[in-house]
């Protein structure tokens, strides 16, 4: 066997053994800050448990093994229904995770084509920002009386709300993605004669997709903060509605498992979405 040879393989060994002593230091680095959340949460749920029974907070604040009890009755049957005002949390879930969706997809159907065509012109950027930085700080609750004058029903007002609220960040993010695409790619297609419309398909679109993700995933973050304090003020069902009940009831330990739920589902919508944003990233 040549000395070439023999460097090539023991090369070859070599590289495997690196990467299975990263990984172990990876899975090392994953195990030992799940066990720390482990710690956290389980000695944290006792100092808690401990301070209740001691009676040192509030008659209304429950224990964590009142919450565990109740929560495992609230997801136990979460989609029975009774009539309007007894449904299973499921069913409220439900509600509220389509009202943001219909809102969402409303906002990006109206915001990526209306980004683009601003962020094609200097002249309608420019016009339109003033507006763009008027409208975006308001509080989505301030547009629920006009959403209730306009529609005057309560889900076309959650559904609006919502719409207000996504638009912003999707819109902002596409005009600054059609804004920053280098000049370079424009002059290179126009150099080979393409047509407005191969280079909006061409050029335009593959470059700002991932600002676009970015700011659907921001959206969407934003609709299910909102359709919460939305749904507290319009009735019906709804998770947000639902709070509102459960505190109307004083009934504080289904309040917290309602929160944990609502995170939980934010963290599938956000993930959901993060996955895309991975798949159009790209380097330049």
């Amino acid at each position: 066997m040549s000395v070439s040879t023999s460097k090539t393989m023991a090369g070859g060994v070599g590289l495997p053994d690196k990467t299975a002593s990263a990984n172990r230091r990876s899975m090392s680095v994953n195990t030992k800050a799940f066990l720390l959340f482990l710690l956290i949460l389980i000695s944290g749920g006792a100092i808690w448990e401990l301070v209740v029974s001691l009676r040192l907070l509030s008659p209304l604040i429950p224990a964590p093994s009142l919450i565990l009890s109740q929560g495992f009755e609230l997801i136990r049957d979460p989609f029975y229904s009774n009539g309007v005002n007894d449904a299973g949390i499921g069913i409220h879930l439900l509600a509220s995770v389509q009202r943001v969706l219909t809102g969402f997809l409303l906002a990006a159907a109206a915001a990526v084509p209306l980004g683009f065509m601003i962020g094609m012109s200097a002249v309608l950027s420019k016009a339109i920002d003033p507006f763009i930085q008027v409208m975006r700080p308001v509080s989505p609750l301030a547009w629920l009386p006009i959403g209730l004058a306009l529609f005057q029903s309560s889900e076309s007002t959650a559904i609006f709300v919502i719409f207000i609220s996504s638009i912003w960040p999707i819109l902002i993010n596409a005009i600054f993605g059609v804004r920053s695409i280098p000049r370079t790619y424009l002059n290179v297609a126009r150099t080979l004669e393409a047509n407005r419309w191969m280079i909006v398909r061409k050029v335009y679109l593959p470059a700002t997709l991932p600002q676009i993700v970015t700011g659907l995933r921001i959206s969407l973050g934003v609709a299910w903060l909102v359709i919460i304090a939305a749904e507290m003020l319009i009735g019906g069902r709804g998770i947000g509605y639902f709070v509102w009940n459960e505190w109307n009831n004083l009934d504080i330990a289904n309040i917290i498992v309602c929160i944990v739920l609502i995170g939980l589902v934010g963290i599938v919508l956000d993930r959901l979405l993060s996955l895309v944003e991975k798949r159009v990233k790209y380097e330049h």
